[in-house]
């Protein structure tokens, strides 16, 4: 089963699903709160969408909630061919939407006008908030990446809540277990095992960084065996880059780099050269702040924007900007989370005389140097 075409999220009705993601489904009831884990490429983002459209069916009020802004547009697309009504937002909009009907006015932060919500003096405010007369249904995807304060704001607002997670892709500081998710929802746990989403040699090298939980059961599905490339030059990756867009125009090819600085240096290049590329600039306006994943070509990404995402083959050319230890636990959970990003082509890519420790650290027989 093959969730995404090019860099979007495919729509896949129930009896598209696999067996195991129509039991999952089958099993959650639509009264109570619910945890669905499950490793990457498992299938949670599919069920998230699935999950909103059948709440929606029973009458109920419900919401499909993303951590971010890009995922939300990710996500949205199949949730709404699913259902046209199904309603898609950020964490961040809901979190405005509910304070101003339940308080009044926007919620408090600590910078003002900023994106950092005070929790402490929201909780305190919400405390009082009279409980709407009907309860929401909300459907929050990659929630692992959540503050514990927000799931304690989903019980003061007597929402229902379902949650999809895998504490082991966490690549925020505001983060929550899933022991934490479920104490604090009392919430029920079901579990997914399968990848989907990768070719067999990119989760056997995702395995690598992989920190803990149940061992997934991994694809069938051959492809290329992963490369780690050295570049000497800028001038060698968008070389790289170009042939890799020329070879297969019809794919979406995911960039993904740590910093803003080395984003917007690739963008001006391709668009020099006349390459198919988007770019997304969380801070960003207009043509930075959308990304149509449906589209093939280049998309140029930061780290801390692609959870959730997918492409169909990923470019990381900067790892020798990671200088942590190899077995940091933050930096592992990271690759694992960057490996697996890439349907059918992985390149890791590093700029010196040698590979970054956490990078010459991988079995020989999981990656293909490209001198």
């Amino acid at each position: 089963m093959n969730a995404a075409v090019n860099g979007s999220l495919r729509v896949l009705r129930y009896l598209d699903l696999s067996e195991e993601q129509q039991r999952v489904l089958d099993a959650l009831p639509f009264d109570g709160n619910h945890l669905v884990c499950g490793p990457a490429g498992s299938g949670k983002s599919v069920l998230a969408a699935h999950r909103a459209v059948m709440l929606a069916l029973t009458g109920t009020p419900s919401t499909l909630l993303c951590r971010s802004n890009l995922l939300r547009q990710h996500v949205e697309p199949a949730a709404t061919e699913l259902r046209p009504q199904t309603r898609v937002a950020t964490v961040h909009s809901w979190v405005g939407s509910w304070y101003a009907h339940a308080v009044g006015g926007r919620p408090p932060t600590r910078t003002p006008g900023g994106f950092d919500i005070d929790w402490t003096a929201l909780l305190t405010e919400a405390v009082g908030a009279a409980e709407p007369s009907t309860p929401e249904a909300l459907v929050i995807d990659e929630g692992q990446d959540l503050p514990v304060e927000f799931y304690r704001l989903c019980r003061l607002a007597g929402a229902r809540v379902t949650v999809l997670a895998d504490e082991h892709q966490t690549i925020t500081e505001s983060r929550s277990t899933t022991a934490e998710i479920r104490n604090i929802l009392a919430a029920e746990e079901v579990g997914l095992s399968e990848n989907h989403r990768t070719t067999r040699p990119i989760a056997e090298l995702a395995e690598h960084f992989r920190l803990g939980g149940p061992p997934p059961v991994l694809p069938q599905r051959e492809g290329p065996t992963p490369l780690v490339a050295r570049y000497r030059a800028f001038a060698e990756l968008t070389t790289e880059l170009r042939a890799h867009v020329r070879h297969h125009p019809e794919r979406s090819i995911g960039v993904v780099v740590r910093f803003r600085e080395l984003q917007m240096r690739l963008l001006e290049a391709f668009e020099r050269a006349g390459v198919p590329v988007q770019a997304y600039v969380g801070s960003g306006q207009g043509r930075y702040r959308n990304i149509d994943a449906s589209r093939p070509g280049v998309h140029l990404v930061t780290r801390a924007s692609v959870k959730g995402l997918e492409f169909d083959t990923v470019f990381v050319p900067d790892c020798h900007r990671d200088t942590a230890d190899p077995s940091d636990p933050d930096q592992r959970m990271m690759y694992y989370v960057l490996c697996t990003r890439a349907r059918h082509e992985l390149r890791l890519g590093f700029a010196g005389d040698r590979p970054p420790p956490h990078l010459d650290g991988i079995p020989l027989d999981l990656y293909q140097p490209q001198p």
